[in-house]
């Protein structure tokens, strides 16, 4: 198409990326030949559209190579599955005096789920500054870090300052300490290969719209063990294993 007679070249993938023909006519082929509830019937459309879903969970896991298809949490975007985690984990694991570490150049969904919980727990926000380079002084992080550091959450790379963490060198650091890294891998996950398993973060999120996919979409990485002992982020219909009238069992991840 044409802008006052000038043919359109769209730039702007790292706020949304076009969408290939092969991902319009996925969509177009599921609303028109098996819409149906997920996970939440016995026939043969519902089967159908189960598998697909569960099938495009094994390829998020197969793409950044994840030890199990059940560590792939599907949520709204990426901003969902860091509040997710936020949630989930921070609000039931910090405490008056923790400390979160985030740098400076954090997306502001990175940022805010963090000062909620600030809030709610009394954790203290500590924040990595820039170098004279402008991206973060991975070195004053390093500085920051102690037993008091529950939570260290940075980017992997950044469409602002262009900078690239050694996330397996912070995980390294962090883990000396006892403390968890959240990875924002959206601008990261779409242009190089990323291996969860070598990088080692607790979680790590991405979001499909930025990578051809669809808008709405979006996904958590976290390490099973973790997953699992975390309470649920949202009640419904499919995160329950038993429903009593005074309380609820819940299943186990991704569908909690």
């Amino acid at each position: 198409q044409e802008f006052d007679g000038n043919k359109l070249v769209y730039f702007d993938n790292g706020a949304t990326s076009q969408k290939p023909s092969h991902v319009m006519k996925a969509l177009d082929d599921y609303y028109r030949f098996y819409n149906s509830n997920v996970h939440r019937g016995i026939h043969a459309l519902s089967a159908k559209a189960t598998d697909a879903y569960e099938s495009a969970r094994r390829k998020v896991a197969n793409f950044i190579n994840a030890a199990d298809s059940r560590e792939i949490i599907f949520t709204r975007n990426a901003t969902e599955a860091i509040n997710l985690v936020a949630y989930s984990w921070g609000l039931s694991n910090l405490k008056q005096g923790d400390e979160i570490i985030l740098t400076v150049a954090e997306h502001h969904s990175a940022i805010v789920p963090w000062q909620f919980v600030s809030q709610k727990t009394g954790a203290v926000l500590k924040y990595v500054g820039l170098t004279k380079e402008e991206v973060p002084d991975i070195e004053q992080l390093k500085g920051l870090l102690s037993s008091k550091t529950k939570i260290v959450v940075v980017h992997h790379v950044s469409n602002v300052l262009g900078s690239m963490l050694p996330i397996e060198e912070v995980v390294s650091c962090a883990n000396k300490v006892g403390a968890k890294v959240l990875v924002d891998a959206c601008q990261s996950v779409p242009h190089m290969p990323v291996d969860v398993q070598k990088l080692g973060a607790d979680f790590l999120v991405a979001s499909s719209h930025k990578m051809c996919g669809p808008t709405g979409v979006g996904f958590l990485h976290g390490k099973f063990e973790i997953l699992s002992s975390m309470e649920p982020f949202l009640g419904g219909g499919e995160m329950i294993a038993d429903v009593f009238e005074d309380k609820s069992t819940y299943a186990e991840p991704p569908s909690r």
